[in-house]
Order: C-alpha cells, then structure tokens, then sequence
C-alpha cells in the first residue's frame, strides 16, 4: 500500500494492493479497525458535504485511507437507497477531481515512480482506457505549464458517453467543433470529463448484496447513522422568497462569518448552501454570497449543482438535530424551540411576516 493507492482508491493498482494485503475486511469491520471510523466519515461527509476528503487527515494512516474505500462501499450498500449511493459516488468523483487537477497542474520533476503520491494525466487516460480516445492538438504542450484552454480532440463517441446532457448548452453537439469523428475540447472540460468517468467507475455494482451477516451486523450502528444523515435529505420544494433578517439564527450565523472571510468548516458551508439554494437563490446568487470568502467560485458552483436533482427540487440542508451535532445550532430563539429544522424556521417566519403584515394594513 502506498499515498498514491490512498489518493485514488478506485484505481486497478489501488484495488489489487486490497486484495494482495491479506486483510479480511470481515475481520476489518468486527474489530473495531479505525479504518472503519474513517470510512464511516468518508460516507457521512459524501451525503453531508459533496466531499469525501477528512476533516482530520492527520489522523488517518494510509492503510486506514485505502481500506476505507472498499468499507465505505460496504456501507453504502448496506443503506441500500439510491440517493446514497448517487450522493457517496458524486462526492468521490468531486474529491478526485480536486487531487487530480491539482496534480495534473503541479511542477513534474521528470522522475517517475510507483510510490509517487501524484499522477499525471497519461496515468487518468492509461486508467479508463482513453488513451486512444483522446489527443492534444498539434500545438498543445502536456507539462505543468499547460493554459487551461488548451485543447483536445476527443473520440466522438466518448465524449456522447461521458458528457451528459444537462450540462449545458455548450456540451450540446450542435455547439462544437466536430471533424473526422472527433469534437474539440478545452483541457477543463476534458478534466470534467474525467470526473465523469470516476463517478461511474465508484458508482459500478452499487448497491451489492453484503452476503455475510456477520459483516451487517457489525455495521448496523454505522449504517443506522447514516440513514439518520439520509432522512435529512429528502427533497423539498421551493420557497423562492429571500429575506435575510427573517433567517433562523444558525444561517444568520454562518452568513456573518461568511462576510467576514471566515472559513467555513465543510459541513457548515454544506448547510448553509443547501438552505441558500432551498429559499430559491440561483447558483449566481449563492456565488455572490460567498465572494468575500476564500472559497473557489467553481466548487461552490459544483456544490450548488449537486444539491439539485435532475427534477430541478433540492435536498433541503440537514435538521437542526443534525446542525446541533455539528456544532452549527447557536444563538437559539424562541421560535426555534417550536421547530426541527432551517426551513421550516424560516417558512413560519415567513408566514408570522405576512399576518403581521396584513393586521398592520387593516
């Protein structure tokens, strides 16, 4: 096992190193392992903050990484709910996607080597099979020093099967340059591409059937968490009003921090953007909101996208059951010992606004 099998668990290399390792992952979940803890933390942090990056990596060697993976896809079967399992590859994808630009962008020293923590993009393409697939133009330089605007020619058909048709009307074919059964792409867009591609290959056999008992049933405790966690999420309609001084106190909290450049640990930037787009703020308006922080504006927008369905409704922000567990629940009001969650603190206020409104007209 090395840093570069925990930094991309999914990777063949990563996957034969579980099974050459001699572990029994029956025997992993049933004595306590601290990589059950960590994976545990990778499948909460997958349904609460679209990322399965700890909040403490110091904490966790790379054995416990690496072997978080397979656990955590145990996990996520044993829930058996397809929001789980849409969420926790998501998330994967979304945290691959920041290791591997950062890699692909970072100084190469020339040295190649197994035990190298990074990768290069030739390792990505070797990986899913796209190295025939896909091609810099002539005048395109794969180094570290590569523009974003680069571009690549991409197989026709492997960019039908990656791209997915609620990207945008840029993905749409009709809106690119197409010739000799390629399309033309920026080195961005390749990358999303990529990431497609990872959350694919995570979501691949979910839900199994964990045919040993033995391993359910040390899990229930993990696995009845994370319901707890999924039940948080149900789909909620719009409100679509937006009046800041009427915000429960918890979201009043983590918009002041927010003004003030603080940073926002994941799970409170996770709540507050679930409820921001909840009350019917559009991506540009949540953007907006977090322009003073030290936020990248592209992974709040990834974030705001992935609290939306295909149906165009949003997973509503965690309850305050869970925001208190957190440590989000503060500055508690009189109206918050009536009601269990963000929404439904502001959807009252709303409504006590109005009747307030309409005696003052009589």
């Amino acid at each position: 096992m090395n840093a570069r099998h925990a930094r991309y668990p999914f990777f063949a290399a990563a996957r034969e190193a579980v099974g050459q390792s001699g572990v029994a992952l029956s025997e992993l979940v049933t004595t306590d392992d601290p990589a059950v803890s960590r994976a545990l933390e990778r499948v909460e942090r997958a349904l609460m903050a679209g990322t399965v990056e700890s909040e403490t990596p110091g904490e966790w060697s790379t054995r416990d990484e690496l072997l978080s993976y397979p656990v955590a896809r145990i996990l996520v079967s044993l829930i058996d709910a397809p929001a789980a399992v849409r969420k926790y590859a998501q998330a994967e994808a979304a945290t691959a996607y920041d290791r591997f630009t950062e890699d692909f962008e970072s100084t190469d020293d020339g040295l190649k080597s197994t035990d190298t923590v990074t990768v290069e993009l030739d390792d990505f393409l070797t990986e899913f099979e796209l190295t025939d697939q896909v091609r810099p133009e002539a005048d395109a330089q794969a180094t570290a020093q590569t523009r974003k605007d680069d571009a690549y020619r991409v197989a026709l058909g492997t960019y039908l099967t990656l791209s997915e048709p609620g990207w945008g009307e840029r993905w749409r074919l009709v809106n690119r340059e197409v010739a000799d059964g390629e399309v033309r792409i920026i080195r961005e867009e390749l990358y999303e591409l990529l990431r497609e591609a990872v959350r694919r290959q995570v979501a691949e056999g979910l839900p199994f059937v964990v045919g040993d008992d033995a391993i359910a049933e040390a899990l229930d405790a993990e696995v009845d968490s994370l319901r707890g966690l999924l039940a948080d999420r149900k789909p909620v309609g719009r409100i679509d009003t937006v009046v800041p001084e009427l915000f429960p106190p918890c979201m009043k909290h983590l918009l002041e921090r927010v003004g003030r450049g603080a940073e926002l640990d994941h799970h409170s930037r996770f709540a507050l953007t679930a409820f921001l787009t909840g009350i019917g703020m559009d991506t540009d308006e949540i953007v907006a909101v977090y322009r003073d922080s030290a936020l990248d504006e592209e992974e709040i927008r990834y974030q705001t996208e992935y609290l939306r369905d295909e149906a165009g409704t949003q997973y509503a922000p965690p309850s305050c059951a869970t925001m208190a567990a957190y440590g989000d629940c503060v500055n508690k009001d009189e109206r918050c010992e009536t009601i269990t969650h963000p929404l439904a603190y502001y959807a009252r206020a709303l409504d006590d606004e109005g009747e307030r409104g309409t005696n003052a007209a009589d």
